[in-house]
């Protein structure tokens, strides 16, 4: 009886993981769930940018040199983005789920993910403009220190503010997006007015825990980095934030189909991504395993 063959795996297949494995002993950033694809493209992109002849050599960099760590996390976690990205989504949350959120005297918005900060401009804007923004805190997450620190800073170049302008009138916006910055030296900066209401944290879906109680959850564009089990993960987590009645928003390439937690949503927007936390949920409690 002949011994299967087995197949040896590429050797950059390989390196990527032993790579994962040093960022996540050496730092306890954990990357080692998130899509193979999307990160094998990433971290060649990285090998490039410090020169380096291979993702073994890069490895060493990381381990040896922290400076390279932190840019290294840039092409790790940054997604481009724009203000008011997928306009419709917005539209949903100004026209179908604010009515149900002036319906609380104070509220909670957590954008999870939120890179550097489009997202949460785009939010803050629209509470202002629907008269939301003086009761409402919001939580502004991720991974990435320098990201939060570009994100509360509001600066973004000039030339980005026609499709920022363009989405925020498609958004069923009533004001100008020239309202809320001001522009010079080909950058503009948001009015730090908008900020005002906003706690920036680090927290990582991967590794950390359920913070606070909130009415809204926005992570829009993160969860197809991950793979199926992070995911699930980052689902339950977000359910266990919501309040009952809660709405949980994502990108316009996610849901909630064949998580275990699909059960404990409805689904508000099919098109636009946004589910509903049921007001009612059995007696049990579902455990979280983490």
């Amino acid at each position: 009886m002949s011994t299967p063959r087995i197949t040896p795996r590429p050797v950059e297949e390989i390196e990527l993981q032993l790579l994962l494995e040093a960022i996540y002993q050496k730092s306890h950033y954990d990357f080692r769930g998130y899509s193979q694809a999307s990160l094998a493209r990433r971290m060649e992109q990285a090998r490039q940018h410090f020169g380096c002849e291979s993702l073994s050599m890069l490895q060493h960099k990381v381990l040896h040199q922290p400076s390279v760590f932190r840019e290294l996390l840039n092409f790790l976690t940054v997604q481009v983005s724009e203000l008011f990205r997928d306009p419709d989504y917005y539209r949903v949350l100004r026209e179908q789920v604010i009515p149900h959120l002036k319906t609380y005297p104070s509220l909670k918005v957590w954008v999870a993910g939120c890179s550097d900060g489009e997202e949460l401009y785009s939010l803050a804007i629209l509470f202002r403009e629907e008269g939301l923004e003086s009761r409402t805190i919001f939580y502004a997450t991720d991974i990435n220190p320098a990201a939060l620190r570009k994100a509360e800073a509001g600066v973004y170049a000039l030339d980005r503010i026609p499709q920022f302008t363009r989405n925020h009138h498609a958004s069923g916006a009533r004001t100008s997006l020239s309202d809320y910055y001001t522009a010079a030296y080909g950058a503009v900066v948001f009015d730090k007015s908008l900020r005002a209401q906003t706690v920036f944290s680090e927290h990582s879906l991967v590794s950390d825990q359920v913070f606070a109680e909130v009415h809204l959850v926005s992570c829009r564009n993160v969860l197809i980095y991950f793979d199926k089990q992070l995911q699930d993960r980052a689902i339950a987590l977000f359910e266990q934030s919501l309040v009952r009645g809660g709405f949980l928003g994502l990108g316009m390439q996610e849901t909630l189909a064949f998580s275990p937690h699909q059960d404990r949503f409805d689904t508000f927007a099919r098109d636009e991504k946004v589910y509903r936390k049921r007001l009612f949920v059995p007696t049990e409690e579902r455990a979280f395993h983490g």
